[in-house]
């Protein structure tokens, strides 16, 4: 079993339960309240600000070239694109700059992006990618389960585009990169090192259903 294929196992009911969440099923059956969808896509853009940290601090503490680069590309394509104000959904919603810095992190936004930090600060490479991947490996399969489970969900007008994006081949790409470096990394682990990724793993998985939990509510 591969230090990923661990992860998963571990926990693998709470990715099971992100499908289930009223949230997640309303962007698949274009149901959801748009303004919902418009307070995440806020809330998301001020936690990847944080996520962004991450990996810039991975940067910091790469041991090698290839795994450098795997770090500095997340943080050209996050800020290139998915952090552009006037890109996508954040376009389509009007918001602009100064809404975002008006707008303060949801307290289960605060303390995801805090543990995350506190991880890439004061852990290794390996450490660093398990909470990174947490985030981006689930979006993919939410959004692949979402074409599984409705087909045509990908041609609605409105969040047609956020699955495509995510079940598409080019974002899968970059997680094969994420999961193949981590694998490589933790070939040598020692169960206990290995179990200390898990708890890594298992709280950032968390971490995500919360994020769709307090989506859903609107918290503050």
């Amino acid at each position: 079993m591969t230090t990923v294929e661990r992860l998963l196992e571990a926990t693998k009911e709470i990715w099971e339960s992100y499908n289930e969440h009223p949230f997640v099923k309303g962007i698949e059956d274009g149901t959801l309240d748009k303004e919902k969808f418009r307070y995440y896509i806020i809330q998301d853009f001020l936690y990847l600000e944080d996520y962004a940290k991450s990996f810039a601090i991975g940067i910091a503490k790469a041991k090698s070239i290839e795994t450098t680069q795997i770090f500095s590309g997340y943080i050209n394509l996050l800020t290139g694109s998915e952090m552009n104000i006037h890109h996508g959904y954040m376009g389509k919603f009007g918001v602009s700059q100064e809404e975002v810095d008006n707008t303060p992190r949801a307290l289960d936004n605060l303390s995801y992006t805090s543990y995350m930090l506190r991880v890439a600060y004061e852990e290794g490479e390996a450490e660093i990618l398990t909470a990174i991947l947490s985030c981006a490996y689930s979006y993919e399969l939410i959004a692949k389960k979402m074409v599984k489970n409705n087909p045509d969900c990908v041609n609605h007008e409105f969040y047609g585009e956020w699955i495509s994006g995510y079940a598409g081949q080019e974002y899968a790409s970059g997680n094969v990169v994420l999961i193949n470096a981590l694998n490589k990394l933790t070939e040598n682990y020692t169960e206990q090192q290995l179990k200390h990724l898990t708890d890594i793993f298992v709280a950032c998985s968390r971490y995500e259903y919360l994020f769709w939990d307090f989506s859903w509510k609107m918290a503050k």
